[in-house]
């Protein structure tokens, strides 16, 4: 049975990663093994002869204090950057990715498709084409890991976390959660199938119509009763949510926060935490009223609330 050193490359991320990986083992294991030769040398180099030797006093060198102190800057410095380039290169997902929800939950993932088809314990998703998770979990911390996609990202209750990757080539990978999360920790997993787009397509059409997101998202909306205050003109007790997303609010303190996935939610549970400028602190909690799939679709449905073309939201 062969048993591959590494998980295979399927990202496009994952060179990148396992260069750096390299580079890292490669400084690791000269540094390791230029300190046991010399403790070796120096052992038998510098033994004691007799019992009555005297060693010589030790010598200072300039130049090698300089050397040992410089050098793993250097290589620090080169490491740091190298890393942080990669850091960023797989924070923020590129225009035209596909968004994809995931929740946590003891003991399983259950995710969904913009067009509403939902998954439990299996992503399948097209290759070559950016795919972007907006995660949260419904219980404790948990972590989504793919190894062959070299990505990894922990899951938070109550808040939202994001990762991107794209596939580069089909096939069925592993997806674990690697953060403790409870007794069945180790039955949390799943697979990532990874399939050519006309493929995808068809597996996305083969099943029965389901709600999109921000359809559900919308019909919640008016459920709940928020288009009452929320209108689209900002003449309403709440501010007009057309063209929030993405955008800066200013708040009653003064200062400016960015209307991304944490502020919407913030928003909805915990309204009186940030309060837009102009408008009084009277929207309603809905905490225990939505569920985590319900808030990622009423995000869903305030995404897509455009600005109409050439104008900018109404304050």
């Amino acid at each position: 049975m062969e048993i591959p050193l590494f998980p295979e490359q399927a990202s496009t991320l994952a060179p990148s990663v396992d260069h750096l990986f390299y580079f890292l083992l490669a400084v690791g294991a000269f540094f390791a093994g230029i300190i046991f030769l010399l403790v070796f040398y120096f052992a038998i180099r510098y033994r004691r002869r007799s019992g009555d030797e005297i060693p010589e006093p030790p010598r200072e060198s300039l130049r090698l204090e300089v050397a040992w102190t410089v050098i793993p800057l250097i290589l620090t410095a080169i490491m740091f950057g190298w890393g942080a380039k990669l850091y960023f290169q797989g924070a923020v997902a590129p225009p035209g990715a596909l968004e994809i929800f995931v929740v946590g939950k003891q003991w399983m993932w259950k995710l969904q498709h913009p067009e509403g088809k939902r998954e439990i314990n299996e992503l399948h998703i097209p290759v070559g084409r950016p795919i972007k998770l907006t995660m949260t979990s419904e219980d404790v911390i948990h972590d989504f890991f793919v190894p062959a996609f070299r990505i990894k990202k922990d899951v938070l209750p109550g808040q939202y976390t994001g990762l991107w990757f794209e596939a580069t080539q089909t096939g069925r990978y592993h997806l674990f959660c690697s953060q403790y999360c409870g007794t069945s920790h180790s039955l949390m997993g799943g697979w990532v199938i990874v399939m050519e787009p006309a493929e995808y397509s068809q597996w996305l059409s083969g099943f029965t119509p389901a709600e999109s997101m921000e359809t559900a998202g919308e019909k919640l909306f008016q459920q709940l009763a928020c288009a009452t205050c929320h209108l689209e003109n900002g003449s309403g007790r709440g501010p007009s949510l057309r063209g929030l997303y993405g955008k800066p609010v200013e708040l009653e303190d003064g200062r400016i926060v960015i209307a991304d996935e944490g502020y919407i939610r913030e928003s909805i549970l915990s309204p009186a935490a940030k309060i837009v400028k102009g408008y009084q602190p009277i929207m309603p909690t809905f905490r225990g009223l939505v569920s985590e799939e319900q808030l990622l679709q009423l995000i869903a449905y305030i995404k897509s609330l455009r600005s109409p073309e050439g104008k900018e939201p109404e304050k």
